[in-house]
């Protein structure tokens, strides 16, 4: 059972509708995930950053002299009411007159956090801390590193500079290179404590985003990175993944494009193809018909005793089986010629020898007033090619020209020699084709629309078969028409 086009058409462009659907929640997926490790690694940027800038001002403070160094402790656990807390001690050392080393301030805090899923416990022989979770190694590092925080800003201040340029590395490591700014906050009153920019000439948008990274819990002091919406950087970042998609989407929109101007066209030649058939029928049953009808009047009816009306029924059933046999011809011509074993046959022809009978011919069975003007220069003039083929494509092209003159058929054949190529041109007054037809009348089974003109006889293969044959002799036909005046066809050799 055949599919009508309309339902395939639908299923075509829902599956590619479908695709398109899929693609589309692929890249915003990817989009989304892309944009949750952004900002994860923007946090893990700030806390590796203030990591590394308090280890350094760690290292400042051993090289200063002017202090005593003291020690700084911090433990983190669940105090009495099930709160989770931080911990922090510093105890600074000094000697006295006589060298002996006293406590001089001991500094405790403890700062109280939410509690969260994944439990901290500190075991109670002091040896380690026990997790609940994974997750929790992650909070344990956070709390500790917060409680040296706590202890080592009461010696010296966080550096905001620093901050920034270890966070600059950090972030082209992860491939990170919008430009920011740092701040140091206090969330408590959103007092911005110091600012630095490394890029002077950064001033953040009205749409610009921040990321805040609370380094002192108890106080809540905080990083404040701004920069730009991550959205840029990422399409950046999925720009072959984009480039990608987008070619997959132009070749499956070209593939699904083509399948339906194939079936189209598969649909078209169908038609032509059926009405082909019911021509060629037509065609073929009519010289046997009328030949048919000839004979049957010589046998039964007497007609042959008489010497004129013998001679006037053998000539019909003569023209007529010399049309049958040209219909035929054309056809095998058509079927061989897509043979592997298909062979012209070319010779030395003088056209004048080739034209004069053909016009003759074509004289006799014009059924309308019929007047050819043909004119050969030199009048010599010869070509090389197949006898048999270049017959009937003169034929075909003079017919065409009869036919489509409605009234009275004025046809002009001119043949000459420019440069090294034979030109043949068969011009006509008739009825003419229009601009937008003249590209499809050299197709398979092609006709041409004559509108109210019924009587015009064909089966769309003679012009086909014009352009086959002359491409096969190495050569070329062109068409030049006006609608109303007529029509030039000019074979070059």
């Amino acid at each position: 059972m055949k599919l009508p086009f309309k339902h395939i058409a639908i299923l075509v462009l829902l599956s590619l509708a479908a695709i398109f659907a899929y693609q589309a929640y692929w890249l915003v997926n990817l989009y989304n995930t892309r944009k949750q490790e952004y900002v994860k690694n923007i946090l893990d940027a700030m806390r590796m950053s203030d990591y590394n800038e308090m280890m350094l001002r760690a290292n400042d403070l051993q090289g200063r002299n002017d202090i005593e160094h003291g020690s700084i402790s911090a433990s983190t656990g669940f105090n009495d009411e099930d709160q989770s807390f931080v911990n922090t001690t510093t105890v600074s050392n000094r000697k006295d007159e006589a060298g002996n080393m006293i406590v001089d301030t001991v500094y405790s805090r403890t700062d109280t956090v939410a509690k969260e899923k994944d439990v901290l416990v500190e075991s109670s022989d002091n040896v380690g801390m026990i997790l609940s979770k994974t997750k929790s190694i992650d909070a344990l590092t956070s709390y500790f590193q917060s409680g040296i925080h706590s202890g080592l800003d009461l010696y010296i201040a966080p550096n905001v500079q620093r901050f920034d340029s270890l966070l600059t590395v950090i972030l082209a490591e992860y491939k990170i290179h919008a430009p920011h700014r740092t701040e140091m906050v206090c969330l408590r009153d959103s007092t911005i404590l110091e600012t630095y920019c490394s890029d002077s000439t950064y001033v953040p948008s009205t749409n610009a985003m921040y990321y805040d990274y609370q380094f002192n819990i108890g106080s809540a002091y905080a990083y404040r990175l701004w920069t730009e919406p991550a959205s840029g950087v990422i399409l950046r970042q999925m720009s072959g993944i984009l480039a990608t998609s987008f070619c997959i989407i132009l070749v499956l929109g070209f593939a699904f494009w083509f399948l339906i101007r194939t079936i189209l066209q598969q649909k078209t030649l169908e038609e032509i193809t059926s009405d082909f058939t019911n021509n060629i029928t037509h065609e073929l049953k009519t010289p046997i018909a009328v030949a048919y009808a000839a004979n049957d009047a010589l046998l039964n009816f007497n007609q042959a005793e008489e010497k004129a009306k013998r001679d006037k029924y053998l000539q019909i059933c003569q023209e007529q089986l010399q049309r049958l046999s040209g219909l035929v011809e054309q056809i095998l011509s058509m079927s061989m010629e897509r043979r592997k074993t298909f062979r012209l046959h070319p010779e030395p022809i003088q056209l004048r020898e080739l034209i004069d009978p053909l016009l003759e011919q074509h004289r006799l069975k014009a059924d309308h007033p019929l007047h050819i003007d043909c004119a050969i220069s030199p009048e010599d003039l010869s070509v090389t090619a197949d006898r048999s083929h270049l017959t009937n494509i003169i034929s075909n092209l003079i017919d065409n020209a009869v036919k489509y003159s409605p009234e009275r058929a004025d046809v002009s054949i001119r043949c000459q020699k420019v440069n090294d190529t034979v030109e043949i041109s068969i011009s006509d007054r008739g009825i003419g084709i229009s601009q937008e037809k003249l590209k499809l009348i050299f197709d398979k089974f092609y006709r041409v629309p004559t509108g109210n003109l019924h009587n015009v006889k064909g089966y769309g293969l003679g012009l086909y078969y014009v352009r086959t044959m002359m491409e096969k002799h190495g050569g070329s036909v062109s068409v030049a028409s006006t609608p109303g005046q007529g029509s030039t066809f000019t074979l070059r050799l």
